[in-house]
């Protein structure tokens, strides 16, 4: 609703000086342009769009710092709508924070976990270090998507928190079971972190963070069972878990394929894909509180009898009765597999149900512990060479070319390469990692939850037992590269980041009984990174060098040492993670698999040995697009788009250029995604791999023109360096749907 009040043109020019002060614009045109708007029926309102359209028309590669004008002159309008439903004066910006507080919790807006645990007094003392000056770090386009995406508002969509509030109740609601005798400071530590931009939460709990509604995990992740029940089952869940904002991977790979037998008569199994479509249409039907349809993954096994069928799923032409288009596509592709497309060798297609029927084992049970050797390629073999079972022989090359057939037309399927991820688990005798998640950033032991019985209890009350599988729960933070290394507070800041990524776990309340179970069981968080490139034009490296891929291998190291660190100090302080008995971090193997030999290291390692873990799995590195924009960075590993151009959503179009842009980190720049040579993005990424303990959601971006044998080489050489996964094939001529769950 707009105010009636009208500025002068005084007032205008006043406000326009001070917007400007300290950035590296002139004003002069824009104050004459601006004053021609301004008549007796202007409201302030009417102004104030004005002034920021007429600032977002001037942005371009040599004037960047017309975005932090925008944001400026939106600040005020911030300011002004939550003074006047707080009932402040809007000059003071910030308002009485005790009182915010109170009135959004007697709203319903705020959990009351505010107002039973924080005395008034240590909210008026936290008020103290609210600082309004961090709101200038925003650039319009953040200060834009925390403003109308994450702040709190209450039930009539009137503005009340503002964004230095958001920070501080997240701080907060994260370190509200903290012992109280330390706990302002742990409150004041991780605000410092999140208001200096210095890293990020994930999208749910930036959101959810601090009120009554929601869940604060990004993805979940499904291994369904080859019956009825654990399939229904699992759908139930996977809808359970979109309704509230989380995004779904699933792994179907142990299900029969069509043909195949039930209950001994034989080709009966319609296979994989009614079941897909099945999740397809739960996709479509269950949204997330109506902004959007839900978000799941399905992965498949290579060997897989319907792997064919899988492949053509989001194709545009064909039966429409074979196809699902709102799900995301994932192959599961063991060493073998990939060694056979490099030697253009036959594969053999297999059911799984008929495997274990015959053989006497679950195929996709096993990994090869070693390249080129290992359990899985022997029952493989064993597979192949017995006279009993069917099978479908196809040239490997042949299926690898439908999968860069379905990749340049839909940017799918995901890539998982099971062997070098099982190979690296670090939690390898609790169970196998079948698949990863959305976004491919989460590797975690997976097992179906096995229903036991049905009974009657009291006559009327009807119970069913189960027995929990590891549903894997991800819990993502991210380190923003571009402002937390060139400031030089990873020390600092990772300590921090670590225990609040911990106590999400704590605080966390799921719809799904099983997958709180294992996010106890293996207190597994997700510490990524963003602002690669944003950090590389700083420090005026090259993308395409080796200085920047040492420079990537010398900074994981750096960050997981200090995250392994603070998750052993934790461990000191709090325990371990139930599962850690026998885990690599137990024996020490998690430090010798990777060469970790200097005394450093070794130091480190003991103290685990003594001290534990207080999470099983610690770093993976998300999308983070949504939160990288906030944050004034560029998005996780990637590429800027272009150092100029136009972000846009469903509800925006904003003129955006790469952080930082001047004439010093434009050539660093202007080698942005379609240009920069993929290769030396794979290089960079097995550089930082070898350090993260889980994986990394790495995008290729490859022209339409490309030819499939250069793809293919860039899958090869993904494999052959020792990636556990690829995200999408980001092609000029497909327009990918974002995912949005693993934000951070």
């Amino acid at each position: 609703m707009t105010t009636a009040t009208v500025l002068s043109k005084e007032h205008i020019t006043s406000i326009i000086n001070q917007a400007a002060e300290g950035l590296r614009i002139d004003t002069k045109d824009y104050i004459e342009k601006a004053l021609r708007v301004v008549t007796d029926t202007v409201t302030d309102d009417q102004v104030t769009d004005t002034l920021v359209k007429n600032a977002l028309e001037n942005i371009d590669e040599a004037n960047p710092d017309w975005t932090y004008f925008a944001s400026r002159i939106y600040l005020l309008r911030l300011y002004k709508e939550a003074a006047k439903h707080r009932g402040y004066d809007a000059d003071e910006k910030y308002g009485d924070f005790f009182e915010l507080i109170t009135t959004l919790t007697k709203k319903g807006i705020y959990t009351t976990a505010f107002i039973e645990k924080y005395t008034e007094e240590e909210i008026r003392d936290l008020q103290t270090v609210i600082d309004p000056a961090r709101d200038l770090l925003f650039d319009y386009l953040g200060l834009y998507t925390i403003a109308t995406r994450y702040i709190a508002i209450d039930h009539d969509k009137n503005t009340y928190e503002l964004p230095q509030e958001r920070w501080m109740i997240i701080a907060m609601y994260l370190m509200q079971d903290e012992k109280k005798e330390k706990r302002s400071e742990l409150v004041k530590e991780a605000y410092w972190a999140l208001s200096n931009l210095y890293m990020t939460v994930a999208t749910p709990t930036m959101t959810n963070a601090g009120k009554t509604h929601g869940q604060l995990s990004s993805c979940f992740i499904d291994t369904v069972d080859d019956n009825l029940q654990s399939i229904y089952d699992s759908n139930t869940d996977i809808a359970n878990l979109s309704k509230n904002g989380g995004g779904i991977g699933v792994y179907m790979g142990k299900i029969r394929g069509r043909g195949s037998s039930i209950k001994g008569f034989k080709g009966m199994s319609s296979g994989v894909v009614p079941w897909i479509k099945q999740l397809n249409n739960t996709a479509v039907s269950v949204d997330q509180l109506g902004t959007r349809k839900g978000a799941i993954a399905v992965y498949l096994d290579i060997w897989h009898r319907d792997i064919e069928a899988f492949l053509d799923l989001k194709l545009n032409n064909g039966d429409e009765r074979m196809r699902a288009h709102d799900i995301f596509t994932g192959v599961c592709l063991p060493d073998y597999f990939m060694e056979q497309v490099e030697a253009r060798g036959d594969w053999h297609l297999f059911d799984p149900h008929e495997v274990r029927q015959v053989m006497g084992f679950d195929l996709e049970d096993f990994y090869d512990e070693e390249k080129g050797t290992g359990s899985w390629r022997q029952k493989y073999e064993a597979c192949i060479a017995n006279e009993f079972l069917s099978r479908k022989i196809v040239p490997a090359i042949d299926i690898m070319k439908r999968i860069l057939r379905s990749q340049l037309e839909s940017g799918t399927p995901f890539m998982f390469y099971r062997d070098e991820v099982n190979r690296k688990n670090s939690n390898p005798e609790k169970g196998m990692i079948y698949c990863t998640n959305l976004c491919t950033e989460i590797t975690q032991n997976q097992s179906p939850s096995q229903f036991i019985e049905e009974y009657v209890e009291n006559e009327d009350m009807i119970v069913k037992k189960y027995k929990s599988g590891d549903y894997v729960v991800c819990n993502l933070s991210s380190i923003n590269l571009g402002k937390a290394v060139t400031a030089e507070v990873l020390d600092r800041l990772i300590k921090i980041q670590v225990r609040m990524l911990d106590n999400v776990i704590d605080i966390n309340t799921l719809p799904i009984k099983q997958a709180t179970l294992t996010n106890h069981k293996y207190r597994a968080i997700g510490l990524g990174t963003f602002g690669w490139h944003h950090l590389l034009a700083l420090k005026g490296i090259s993308w395409e060098s080796d200085e920047a891929v040492a420079y990537a291998d010398e900074l994981y190291e750096k960050i997981a040492y200090l995250t392994i660190k603070n998750s052993m100090e934790l461990s000191k302080e709090k325990g371990s993670y139930p599962a850690y008995a026998g885990s690599k971090w137990e024996s020490g193997a998690y430090f010798t698999e990777r060469n970790y030999d200097s005394a450093e290291w070794q130091e480190l390692a003991a103290d685990v040995a003594e001290n534990g873990m207080r999470n099983a799995y610690l770093m993976a590195v998300a999308p983070n697009s949504t939160t990288a924009m906030i944050a004034g960075s560029t998005a996780s590993i990637d590429p800027v788009f272009k150092p100029f151009y136009s972000e846009e959503k469903k509800d925006f179009r904003i003129p955006t250029t790469a952080p930082d842009l001047d004439h010093n980190t434009y050539d660093i720049y202007r080698r942005s995604a379609y240009i920069v040579d993929q290769r030396w993005s794979v290089k960079q990424n097995a550089a930082r791999q070898k350090h993260i303990d889980q994986s990394i959601s790495f995008n290729l971006y490859v022209p339409n023109t490309i030819r499939a044998s250069v793809l293919l080489d860039l899958h090869l050489q993904a494999w052959n360096e020792g990636l556990k996964t690829t995200y999408y094939v980001r092609s000029t001529s497909n327009d990918v749907e974002e995912c949005e769950w693993c934000q951070s």
